[in-house]
């Protein structure tokens, strides 16, 4: 049951290695806990009261509420499968309410910090160094996420056009334009790469030849930020968070940025508006007439 879920998962919901090994580790969990706690090795004859009972358990354990709410999660989509594929007849968790959680307040780097970022890499023109400089400016410039940096092949970069096609969730595509000064440095970066002479289509490899992997850009990420930057989080992400912050301080509009960052609905991008609302209060407490005079 499990490992047809898992595959329905990856293979129709399309979802990463990483994503599906956190389900498989969710429901092995809560499958533990069953036979644990109930002398229950039956996954299918559950009844809300003994996930209830998880979910207690868990927070016993001082695990913070919003990763209580992703394990519940993974047993609800579940559930839902057993239940569409007929082998049940009723979710257990169709009533839940989700355990309250803190929003977590992302801070997006300067447009000094990353242009600090930027400058500091531009000192060398190893492969290497490039490499890692068009990394930096395609997370700012475009937006894009960990996994489609990753996954962009050499043929998804269009020099002629200034744009390149990302393939995003749900095997969703989009094109994303491309600022002339990044087709430069793709450009110069081609060049360095041709040394290497590997049949591999992928855009980023590694100096060994081979395709970049996740905890690298991570790495690299979080090196060069960490040199320029005091914020707590510096990952790939709030470089996306900052590309689209700092388009919605500039006037954008909101369902243009959410077409550049490929979200499927505007409540995914309006995250993003927080930031830029705070920028609007602050115009308007300097700009304002009346703001300075005493109440």
């Amino acid at each position: 049951m499990i490992d047809s879920f898992l595959e329905y998962l990856a293979l129709e919901k399309k979802y990463s290695v990483h994503t599906v090994t956190a389900y498989k580790n969710d429901l092995i969990s809560f499958k533990a806990f069953l036979v644990t706690e109930y002398e229950q090795e039956n996954i299918l004859k559950v009844h809300y009261p003994q996930i209830r009972s998880w979910i207690v358990t868990l927070v016993d354990a001082k695990i913070s509420n919003r990763t209580i709410n992703r394990k519940v999660s993974s047993l609800k989509s579940f559930y839902k499968f057993l239940q569409k594929s007929h082998q049940i007849d009723g979710n257990p968790l169709s009533k839940h309410k989700a355990l309250k959680t803190e929003k977590k307040v992302q801070v997006p780097f300067s447009s000094k910090e990353i242009n600090n970022v930027i400058n500091h890499i531009e000192s060398n023109d190893d492969f290497i160094s490039i490499r890692n400089k068009l990394i930096v400016e395609l997370f700012y410039s475009t937006g894009i996420r960990r996994a489609e940096l990753i996954n962009l092949k050499e043929r998804d970069v269009s020099l002629s056009n200034n744009t390149i096609k990302v393939l995003g969730k749900r095997n969703k595509e989009r094109f994303i334009p491309l600022l002339s000064s990044v087709s430069q440095t793709v450009k110069k970066y081609l060049v360095l790469k041709q040394e290497f002479e590997i049949g591999l289509d992928e855009l980023f490899i590694t100096e060994k030849g081979n395709k970049i992997y996740e905890t690298l850009v991570y790495r690299i990420i979080n090196s060069y930020f960490s040199q320029v930057s005091t914020k707590q989080k510096k990952s790939p992400h709030i470089l996306r968070h900052s590309f689209a912050t700092h388009l919605l301080n500039e006037g954008a509009d909101l369902n243009s940025v959410k077409e550049l960052l490929g979200h499927s609905s505007l409540a995914s991008t309006q995250v993003y508006t927080q930031n830029s609302l705070d920028v609007l209060k602050k115009v308007y407490n300097q700009a304002h007439p009346r703001s300075h005079k005493k109440q």
